[in-house]
């Protein structure tokens, strides 16, 4: 019995291997994604004079997923990352005030009488 127990532990361990070697992979993604978002966000501030609020969720997403990874390949967790788990949503963002773009005036409308 303590054989079988130690051939599962050896098994799974594998399949975790696995799984940290495909989501090192996605690591390298995720940075090069983040690294495009901070320099978008970058020009954004430079251009408006505050950061988007688009790239800030997007940011934050990908700084939680990115800390995921580095939790399950660190085994300080068991449960597996995006896709096997919902997407991090962003939390408000404790930093400047996101860029707001005021809603688009809608033309009035041209009322005619209706026979």
């Amino acid at each position: 019995m303590p054989q079988d127990k130690q051939t599962l532990q050896r098994e799974s361990l594998l399949l975790r291997l696995l799984w940290m070697v495909l989501f090192a992979i996605a690591w390298q993604f995720a940075e090069l994604l983040l690294g495009l978002v901070v320099l978008l966000q970058i020009a954004y501030r430079l251009f408006y004079g505050a950061p988007s609020a688009g790239l800030l969720g997007l940011g934050d997403s990908l700084s939680q997923y990115l800390q995921q990874i580095g939790r399950f390949g660190t085994f300080n967790s068991d449960s597996k990352p995006w896709p096997f788990a919902d997407w991090p949503l962003p939390r408000a963002a404790e930093g400047e005030a996101a860029h707001q773009v005021p809603p688009a005036a809608h033309p009035v409308r041209d009322e005619e009488p209706r026979l």
